[in-house]
C-alpha cells in the first residue's frame, strides 16, 4: 500500500493560503499554528491536508468569535 501526501515548498504553501511567504515564516519563529515538515537540516516542506485544515480551523461565525481566540 502506497500513501501519497503533496509536500508544498514555502512559496507554494504561501500562495495557496493566499499569504506571503514571509508570513510562514513568521509562523514558524512563533511556534507554527501551520504544521510545516522539515525535510534534512533545511528545507521546509508543508502538507496540503495540514493547509487545508489549517483553513477549514480559521471559519468564525461572528466577530465576536473571532476575539476569543
Amino acid at each position: 500500500m502506497q500513501i501519497q501526501t503533496e509536500l508544498l515548498h514555502t512559496k507554494d504553501a504561501a500562495k495557496f493560503l493566499n499569504v506571503s511567504v514571509a508570513f510562514l515564516e513568521r509562523d514558524r519563529w512563533a511556534g507554527a499554528r501551520i504544521p510545516f515538515i522539515k525535510v534534512g537540516s533545511r528545507a521546509v516542506r508543508y502538507r496540503l491536508d495540514d493547509l487545508q485544515t489549517y483553513i477549514n480551523n480559521q471559519r468564525h461565525d461572528s466577530v465576536l468569535e473571532s476575539r476569543h481566540d
